[in-house]
């Protein structure tokens, strides 16, 4: 199947080719049909998939048929990385067609956005910063005709179901709602039945799962050796780009500073940095300034940077969805990647609980010059139900507490 099928407007197709791309991925040419015919949606897509054109596409048609000059579709993001990130492919596919979007997050000048704010046709934010615009009059969200939710479950996770809430109620009655999500657990049911009426149902890829062109290993070692351990993997020949993942904040600072010490190109990003300083990393990293990004997981969603090679989970993460979407950021629209992960022997409940959802038992792989201590064994893995992925969480796991103290290096993380 071609994009030329899917009924868009010569000027987005364009823009489509302008792109490089031709034939819509799976979700793509489920969900854009949807979407044209005015549907609320519920879509379940694995990362790298192609979804934010899978809306923008649509949007951006329906918005240049009815030729409005005014503020009338909105994407909602969790994270101001995901929010640029929308921003960019918005502006890439809507080239052709005059219309502007702003982007409202926090960390960034609210005189700036609220200037945006007046022409816009589209607002890409994150809750929390629309919520401030509201308050303050700076933006009117009755005449919204196309409301997207974003990494639905994400959102959720975050905690912002009550701005959500208070967002859509400020809404217009008569909207179309579009909702993507990598999971689909009872929270974001609940936000479907809530906001969506009678919406169509599609999914690409199994839910709660990596792209298949991911190879995946641990390596199991001590605490001690981590440090050289990701020195020496990421001074091999065929890595090219990657992204190391951290559970805190100050981890992340000290692998960074470890590395440029080592003499390899890289920078860190997250929650305590400005708006400003992680723009400016991101930008380093795409455009090769750098060639590692050291990050929390305020990078594992929507982060779509070209041609990562490698993503190294230097920590493992409290959760098996944190850990799909954290490698999500290597194999990209059908490309190949690795995901390495080092693995110390008090993470053995972490990796069983990766190890169950994914169904399988990961292979283990050897540095030379390392010893690799014995990771304790679980139970046999048995593949998890996709459907269930978020309510199967394996022995120890205490909900909205994660994992007991003695599993984690520290029991608190970046939100």
């Amino acid at each position: 199947m071609s994009f030329s099928v899917l009924s868009l407007s010569p000027e987005i197709l364009r823009a489509v080719r302008d792109r490089g791309h031709h034939n819509p991925t799976p979700i793509q040419s489920e969900a854009i049909p949807v979407a044209l015919a005015g549907r609320d949606l519920v879509a379940t897509a694995s990362t790298g998939s192609g979804k934010t054109a899978a809306f923008l596409l649509p949007m951006l048609d329906r918005i240049r048929g009815a030729g409005s000059r005014e503020l009338s579709a909105m994407i909602l993001a969790p994270t101001r990385e995901l929010a640029a990130q929308i921003a960019h492919e918005f502006a890439l596919l809507a080239r052709h067609l005059g219309l502007r979007a702003a982007v409202a997050v926090g960390g960034e000048s609210m005189n700036r956005q609220i200037h945006e704010l007046r022409s816009a046709h589209v607002v890409i934010a994150c809750p929390g910063r629309l919520i401030d615009h509201l308050e303050r009059g700076t933006v009117r969200l009755d005449r919204i005709r196309t409301v997207v939710l974003d990494e639905a479950d994400r959102m959720l996770d975050m905690g912002f179901l009550p701005q959500l809430r208070r967002i859509l109620k400020a809404v217009t009655a008569e909207h179309q709602t579009l909702m993507f999500s990598a999971t689909m657990d009872a929270g974001v049911e609940e936000v479907a039945r809530a906001f969506l009426r009678d919406p169509v149902r599609v999914s690409a890829g199994k839910a709660a799962t990596p792209p298949a062109s991911i190879r995946q290993a641990i390596y199991a070692v001590s605490r001690e050796n981590k440090g050289p351990m990701l020195i020496k993997l990421l001074a091999r020949e065929e890595v090219d780009r990657a992204i190391v993942f951290t559970r805190t904040k100050s981890r992340a600072d000290r692998a960074a500073k470890l590395l440029v010490r080592s003499g390899i190109k890289a920078v860190a990003i997250h929650g305590d940095r400005s708006q400003s300083q992680r723009n400016a990393a991101l930008a380093g990293f795409r455009r090769g300034q750098y060639d590692v990004l050291v990050a929390t997981d305020v990078a594992a969603r929507g982060l779509d940077v070209p041609d990562v090679s490698h993503v190294i989970n230097f920590d493992l993460p409290d959760t098996s969805e944190s850990y799909i979407h954290r490698i999500g950021r290597t194999a990209r629209m059908g490309k190949s990647g690795e995901a390495l992960s080092l693995v110390m022997p008090e993470d053995g409940l972490l990796l069983r609980g990766i190890e169950k959802t994914l169904g399988v038992r990961l292979g283990r792989a050897t540095l030379e010059g390392f010893e690799h201590p014995e990771i304790p064994s679980g139970p046999r893995v048995q593949p998890a139900k996709p459907s269930a992925a978020h309510h199967r969480q394996p022995r120890g796991y205490r909900g909205d507490r994660g994992y007991p103290a003695r599993a984690r290096y520290v029991s608190h993380g970046e939100r």
